[in-house]
């Protein structure tokens, strides 16, 4: 126990060593000594402590040669206590100060990236996910020859998939409440916005799944456009996907959609 005790008493002396001396340091009208000691908390990934010590000099430095390291550490530090949006701001304030810099590809690909980093989940607005894909893509149209363009490709693979779930989701939201044409354009519309999807039968099947129910909970007098609208897709579907794992699904809505018909008489 008493071992413990002065593990604590020493940890809480540290620290307030440790804050009196950053205190003293800010304090100091010494320019030259707060760079250097910014330098060295920077080095040390003490960010939060340089990060202050940066906007204090800024003034002092700028126009220097140093000018430039300094802006590009100062964006660098918000990215590493993970405060992308301060952190995307000052990469894109970097590149419009120093566009001649060979740091500029480099923060461009961070601004991007903070953009992916502030990406939400699935279910919420994918308004950061957009930006991430746009910026992205412009990064690799300016920059072909980058070591970086893989990593970019692979973030914009990432983002779409987002996109495409989220849109999934809705579409399946739309049926789980019983709204069936909705669902049914719902699923095909992520089909049709996402052509290269591995899923895009599955979406398909699902749209024809969901027109089957529509027709099914339809008034009599409707019903008849409605089941043929079910025949139509199905012949469509068979025509695209003639492997698909859900072909024989498709199938059995069509022959059984056909039988409704037959027996009803509307297939006349």
């Amino acid at each position: 126990m008493g071992r413990i005790v002065t593990i604590l008493l020493l940890t809480v002396f540290l620290a307030s060593s440790c804050t009196t001396k950053f205190a003293k340091i800010m304090k100091s009208k010494d320019y030259e000594y707060k760079y250097k000691m910014a330098e060295q908390y920077y080095a040390n990934k003490k960010y939060q402590e340089a990060l202050r010590l940066f906007e204090d000099i800024f003034p002092y430095l700028k126009g220097s040669q140093r000018y430039e390291d300094l802006y590009y550490k100062y964006a660098y530090s918000y990215y590493y206590i993970k405060d992308y949006l301060n952190a995307e701001n000052m990469f894109k304030s970097f590149v419009e100060n120093f566009p001649a810099s060979t740091k500029s590809q480099d923060c461009e690909y961070m601004r991007a990236y903070c953009y992916f980093k502030q990406s939400p989940k699935v279910e919420l607005d994918q308004t950061n996910t957009t930006k991430t894909m746009g910026l992205m893509q412009a990064f690799i149209s300016t920059h072909p020859t980058s070591n970086r363009v893989k990593e970019a490709t692979d973030i914009i693979d990432l983002c779409r998939e987002k996109l495409e779930r989220k849109e999934f989701l809705s579409a399946e939201l739309y049926y789980n409440l019983g709204f069936y044409k909705a669902a049914a354009i719902a699923f095909s519309n992520v089909a049709d916005n996402f052509p290269d999807s591995k899923k895009s039968d599955e979406y398909k099947a699902l749209m024809i799944k969901s027109y089957f129910k529509y027709a099914e909970m339809s008034y009599e007098e409707k019903q008849k456009e409605r089941y043929e609208k079910v025949i139509s897709e199905c012949n469509e579907f068979a025509d695209r996907f003639t492997d698909s794992k859900f072909l024989e699904e498709v199938s059995k809505y069509k022959t059984q959609t056909l039988n409704i018909l037959k027996k009803t008489g509307k297939n006349e």
